[in-house]
């Protein structure tokens, strides 16, 4: 069976035949995952949980994107049958975002594998909460077979998700970008949990928070159809906050996230502002693009690319905030956030960050200063948080 060369990291999935054969035998699962669950072999963790004679696969959840990624950001879909192993599909980003008792029914157990990107807003994190309260409620275990966060486990980034915006952007009160593997934060939000669930994390083996992925020798399979790389997943904890506004966020391009723009935008012009800021590891340069779906589709758009110069100093959600505050300057008349979706609803930026300061005050002179400094303050006392919560120490490589 082929592998990877040069792994530095064992995954839970890796782990998950003997880890299973030891502590699950006997029980029917469930299994919570979608294209980046796989192991060192490149076998699907659905193959695998087939597979074993220990346990018997009963059922299969499937979150955002759906369970091989076919789906594409924001599309609903329902229950199906799995048309190979003639098991339940029971969706999760459908009529139900919350799983139902009838959905846990016939397991003992949910294994969740998923690659996650630290960062509160994108949806793995709040399904995988959502799964949690679910098991707890019908006393089911809950196995979380852990994976690296990508970005390392040493950077917070700020500022916490305050009460009343929760959403499914949003599922917790945790900072943007967590610094915490997904086995981490499960520990972290049970404690927090009215029941707590039967948590067990199958943790990875070899991997130190100061490792991003590219460190790991994992193969990076795509999380999500917008996430394509790494330069990617480090621009995204700040520039996907243009998913609020009337701003292309890069959907419907090959550089989603990286780019961003509108057909009113003068991109040379706008860069220029942005490089005077002195934001310390980025440039902005001008472009040019048309999105082949989502907003702005088919028209050409005028913006600017994000490009990381030194990743040990750039600070993603500054350089997006200070990216906002400046469209907003140059663009009043233009600019727009995206109305609630429904009435009575917030607006989506205000799920997005976690609160109505965003919306409130970026366009403001000292809006962007207090907005930056308040977060830092709030990622500083986050880091503090979540210490009895770290399954990997800082800076310490895990044997």
């Amino acid at each position: 069976m082929k592998t990877v060369e040069k792994i530095a990291v064992r995954t839970g999935a890796d782990q998950l035949v003997d880890w299973a054969t030891r502590h699950l035998n006997g029980a029917r699962i469930g299994l919570l995952t979608n294209p980046t669950g796989v192991n060192v072999q490149f076998r699907s963790t659905v193959d695998v949980c087939a597979d074993l004679t220990s346990v018997k696969l009963a059922a299969l959840y499937a979150c955002e994107h759906g369970i091989r990624g076919e789906r594409q950001a924001g599309v609903l879909f329902e229950d199906e049958t799995d048309s190979r192993l003639g098991i339940p599909v029971f969706s999760l980003y459908g009529k139900n975002k919350k799983p139902t008792a009838d959905m846990l029914e016939h397991v003992d157990a949910v294994l969740f594998d998923i690659q996650d990107l630290g960062v509160r807003f994108y949806t793995y994190m709040t399904t995988m909460l959502y799964m949690m309260e679910a098991c707890a409620k019908a006393s089911k275990t809950f196995v979380l077979l852990d994976r690296p966060n990508p970005l390392g486990g040493n950077v917070c980034e700020g500022g916490m998700l305050v009460p009343g915006f929760e959403s499914m952007v949003g599922g917790f009160a945790v900072p943007f970008r967590t610094g915490l593997t997904l086995g981490e934060f499960a520990g972290y939000a049970n404690a927090g949990l009215q029941p707590a669930c039967d948590l067990r994390v199958v943790p990875l083996e070899g991997w130190s928070r100061d490792m991003e992925f590219p460190d790991t020798g994992l193969p990076w399979i795509m999380p999500s159809p917008n996430m394509p790389t790494m330069d990617t997943v480090r621009v995204y904890t700040g520039n996907c906050l243009f998913e609020g506004t009337n701003l292309s966020e890069g959907r419907g391009t090959t550089q989603p996230f990286e780019v961003v723009g509108a057909p009113w935008v003068d991109g040379a012009e706008l860069s220029r502002e942005m490089n005077r800021s002195g934001l310390p590891g980025v440039h902005f340069h001008p472009v040019t693009f048309t999105p082949m779906f989502s907003k702005h589709q088919g028209s050409l758009c005028g913006g600017v690319q994000t490009f990381v110069t030194d990743k040990n100093t750039y600070k993603s959600l500054e350089s997006g905030l200070t990216l906002l505050h400046t469209i907003t300057r140059m663009y009043p008349d233009r600019f727009e956030w995206i109305a609630p979706f429904k009435e009575g609803r917030k607006h989506f930026i205000d799920y997005l960050t976690g609160s109505d300061l965003v919306r409130t005050s970026i366009s403001q002179e000292s809006g962007l200063a207090g907005i930056v400094q308040r977060w830092s303050q709030e990622a500083e006392a986050w880091k503090r948080d979540r210490e009895p919560f770290l399954l990997y120490g800082k800076g310490k490589r895990q044997a």
